[in-house]
Order: C-alpha cells, then structure tokens, then sequence
C-alpha cells in the first residue's frame, strides 16, 4: 500500500519552465512516477522539442507547449488546447522564475516588477484558471516553487526576495480556500543547487563554494535529483492532508545559524 501512495500512474503534471534545470529534473521525477508530463517553455520552441525529446527518451509520455505564463490569454488558451490534447491538468508545478541580481537603490523599476510579474503572478494566473477545473472534479495538487528566500533575505536579490515571500504567503492562501475542494497546494523551498547556472562558482577556492559548503549541515550542494522526491510526494496521494506547507530541501541551511568562525 505504501507504494501506491506514491503512484502517480493516469495523472497528468503540468510543469512551468520545464525545459532545463530544476524543473526538468522533477518533471522527470514525477514522469518515472508514472505521470504523464506537460512541459511549458516560453523561451524558444527549439529548447522546449529539445526538453520535450529528452523526456520521451527515458519512456516518459510527454508533449510541450510555448507560452507565457504571465500572459493571460496564452494561458487561457493553452490550458484549452492542453485538456483538450492531453486531458485534464491534475498536479500543476509552478516553477517558471527569474532573478535579477541588482542592489535595490540601483533597480529599475521595471525590472523590479518583471521578477515579481514571473515569481509571483504567473502561480496566481496558471493556478487561477487550472483549479477551476479542479474543484469541479474535487482533486487536485498544485505545488508552487518557493526559495529560502522565502524565509530570508540576501544581497542584491530583493525583488526576487519579495517574490517568493509573497509566494510562500500566496501559497499558504490557496490551501486556505481550495482545502475544502480536496486540492492540496504546497511549496517547494530549494536550497542551492549544483546546476549549470552554478557551475561557474562552485570551484575549490571559491568563496561562494567555500560558503555554502560551510553554511549547509550535508556539506554539500544539492543535487537536482533530490528535489525528485519532494515533487512526488507533494504530487501524490501521500501528501493528502498536506496543506499550505513549504517544504524545505536544502541540506539543513535553515535549521542552524551556521558554524562559528573558529569551528572546522
């Protein structure tokens, strides 16, 4: 029994910025656990047939669909020609985001408003029109990509700060008011992360590599794949009486202040 708790066999998974990254990696999680996935890009149709083959190519069933997910109307209209060419969207994952790494006296305003506009309204608007078809089956699993910075703020990331703490809130309010329609929405909490927008800086003797090593209790980055099983779980029938809760998967950084300088 405890096996088919996990089971996400006839289910289909909608994943946001699942072209690359993080997000490709817990699609392919949620693939291997029998889903059926739906890859969103928006960047070029290239990466996303590119995304899209990559799946198909470990036997997960997969189709993709380029739209932007803080357009409206795209989104309106891709979730008609995703119900209609795949079926309904059973656990939706909001993980497309972006970062702008600029001092806040130095920020444009516009620039400030695009990371909000990414982070933190596409969830509302990709969630917004898929939950209604939810709460009319009564089920349903939407699962939204927080941050430590959720919990904690950073140099130069304020925007992107402001966003997730508005998510983690955001998050937290869904589960407040689709609850009683059995739909359980939860966040992800992503510690850092061994990707290839890390790469660069996680060398022996880099100061930032030094620090998280240091600052993170497993002594080690996180490897893509372990986002796998917090994905499953938040998608699967496990994660029934889960609600409104951000799970954290970080190697610890959260649970301590860290080491005193003068400890190895």
């Amino acid at each position: 029994m405890s096996i088919n708790l996990f089971d996400l066999t006839g289910k289909r998974a909608l994943i946001t910025g699942g072209t690359h990254g993080l997000g490709m990696a817990m699609a392919k999680g949620l693939g291997n656990a029998g889903a059926t996935l739906v890859i969103n890009g928006a960047s070029s149709q290239e990466k996303l047939d590119k995304a899209v083959d990559e799946y198909r190519s470990l036997g997960i069933e997969a189709s993709g669909y380029l739209f932007d997910v803080t357009n409206e109307a795209q989104v309106i209209e891709n979730i008609k020609k995703i119900e209609n060419e795949v079926g309904v969207i059973d656990i939706l994952v909001n993980n497309a985001g972006i970062i702008k790494r600029t001092p806040l006296e130095n920020m444009e305003v516009e620039d400030f408003e695009q990371v909000l506009k990414v982070d933190l309204v596409s969830p509302f608007i990709m969630s917004k029109h898929i939950v209604k078809g939810m709460i009319g089956r009564k089920e349903g699993k939407i699962i939204n990509m927080c941050s430590m910075m959720s919990e904690l703020g950073r140099d130069s990331v304020s925007a992107y700060a402001a966003a997730k703490g508005g998510l983690k809130m955001l998050t937290k309010s869904m589960a407040t008011e689709w609850a009683k329609y059995n739909i359980q929405t939860n966040g992800i909490g992503p510690g850092y992360f061994a990707t290839s927008q890390t790469a660069p800086i996680r060398v022996d003797g880099h100061p930032f590599n030094d620090f998280i090593i240091s600052r993170t209790p497993a002594g080690r980055w996180g490897d893509p794949d372990d986002l796998q099983g917090a994905a499953i779980f938040l998608s699967s029938k496990a994660s029934d009486f889960v609600n409104g809760h951000v799970l954290y998967v970080d190697g610890g950084i959260l649970a301590t202040i860290g080491k005193p300088s003068n400890e190895n």
